[in-house]
């Protein structure tokens, strides 16, 4: 793992339509994500956040279904930006969400420095939506596909080019809710996907094994965007969209472990933690918990 990281805040609350979300980055910092990893020995550099601009009417759709698409669009432009900077200085960009739309603008500078890129998404959902098969028209739910090619040009051409990624090189952990569309389209394409199903009868060991295997194979660089709301509620409440049935903090913490074993993982996100929704930061401080082991910390 790069021993120097750059922090990057990016208070998006835009991509869906429950307010606090873009609170998450100072509630993580104030759980002590920054200290964490200096007593693991890393270079922190913490470059504030991204500034996001707010629409004159919040959660208006537009002809094609989507909600606040010009300001999104322009965040992750942003964000892009920044990601990019951060690669090219040589840092670890570690990106602190806000809502998990903030994922197209990192997947867009992440991989336009790697020649292949492998992502792990862990994640109750697929965010494989589009406008033309989203029930809400909030981009939270259409990263992964827009980071496919596959979607709004505004979305999908930010960084100018795409696709971003390949369907061969995506993993999907933890999925227990997916719209119609997202089915047929990881069907089509053919995307690896472990359900709670999966993780259930094979234990998370073997899911984290062979997600490991199947990203590292035929790629330069591998990207975790890992959303809260992965997390059974019971042990992450402070997210929008809780889905129960989730792995644990616990198997979730062994899932970060065994990346950190493999040294894998090239950039990072942390997602969808809102602060109103939480009880006394607990979901803040169960990024900065799985932060901690995804960079190597152990109890001996």
């Amino acid at each position: 793992m790069n021993s120097k990281i750059s922090i990057i805040g990016v208070p998006m609350d835009l991509g869906q339509n429950r307010r606090g979300v873009d609170m998450g980055p100072s509630v993580i910092r104030y759980a002590g994500i920054e200290e964490r990893l200096k007593n693991l020995g890393y270079e922190v550099n913490d470059r504030g956040n991204i500034d996001i601009g707010r629409p004159p009417q919040l959660d208006v759709k537009n002809e094609d279904n989507l909600k606040d698409l010009e300001v999104v669009v322009e965040a992750n432009q942003s964000l892009e930006e920044k990601v990019s900077e951060v690669i090219a200085e040589g840092d670890f960009p570690l990106i602190l969400g806000g809502d998990h739309s903030i994922a197209i603008g990192t997947l867009a500078g992440v991989a336009n420095k790697a020649d292949n890129l492998g992502v792990i998404w862990y994640d109750a959902h697929g965010d494989l939506n589009t406008g033309e098969t989203s029930p809400s028209g909030n981009i939270h739910g259409m990263p992964l596909a827009v980071s496919l090619g596959i979607g709004h040009p505004l979305l999908t051409e930010i960084g100018g080019y795409a696709p971003k990624i390949k369907p061969e090189n995506v993993v999907i952990i933890g999925a227990r809710s997916l719209d119609e569309g997202e089915r047929k389209l990881i069907k089509e394409k053919g995307i690896k996907v472990y359900t709670m199903h999966e993780i259930d009868r094979m234990g998370m060991s073997k899911v984290m094994e062979e997600a490991i295997e199947h990203v590292s194979k035929n790629t330069d660089a591998v990207h975790l965007s890992l959303d809260l709301d992965a997390l059974d509620p019971h042990d992450a409440p402070g997210v929008g969209t809780p889905v129960i049935g989730g792995p644990s903090y616990r198997e979730t913490h062994l899932a970060m472990e065994m990346l950190a074993e493999k040294d894998i993982i090239t950039s990072a996100e942390f997602v969808e933690v809102n602060p109103i929704l939480d009880n006394k930061n607990q979901t803040a401080e169960a990024a900065v918990g799985l932060v901690g082991s995804l960079f190597g910390e152990k109890l001996l």
